[in-house]
């Protein structure tokens, strides 16, 4: 029993060290910065505040994996929204809500710098395009503004 534990343990662990940095994807925006990773994740939130967006949410494995005797590196999600976005896509596509909050994602690199990701919310919105027409578009383009000004402050 404990070799399969130890055994399972050693994959998680190379598979979290080997899974790598965060790159560049289509309908996403990756930012690498010198920053260590708890700083960026204060840095985000402020930065999410002073752009008029609430933390609705925040997940990440590390602090649980580590209470388990698993070493990996900082991982977080943080969703981002506020409700007058909420209300008014809630207008135009009950579906599109499922996306809200839109999320930014925290990853620590080997060096122990950070990494700020997100999906464009244009990218996350435009499966509900047909639905939402061009009232959902020009919402997502404005979050995608607020997002872009968030990356831009917590980079600093």
């Amino acid at each position: 029993m404990y070799a399969k534990r130890l055994t399972a343990a050693l994959i998680l662990a190379f598979s979290a060290a080997s899974a790598g940095s965060i790159t560049p994807r289509d309908g996403w925006a990756v930012h690498e910065t010198s920053k260590p990773y708890v700083q960026l994740i204060d840095d985000v939130k402020a930065a999410a505040k002073a752009e008029g967006l609430g933390v609705v949410t925040q997940a990440g494995p590390t602090q649980a994996a580590a209470a388990r005797g698993i070493t990996i590196p900082g991982n977080r999600v943080i969703g981002l929204f506020n409700n007058d976005f909420a209300v008014k896509i809630l207008a135009l596509s009950t579906a599109a809500m499922i996306e809200a909050p839109v999320r930014m994602y925290v990853t620590e690199e080997a060096d122990g710098s950070a990494t700020l990701s997100y999906k464009l919310p244009t990218h996350v919105f435009a499966p509900y395009a047909e639905e939402g027409g061009a009232g959902l578009a020009a919402l997502a383009g404005q979050l995608d503004r607020r997002f872009a000004l968030i990356a831009e402050r917590a980079q600093k």
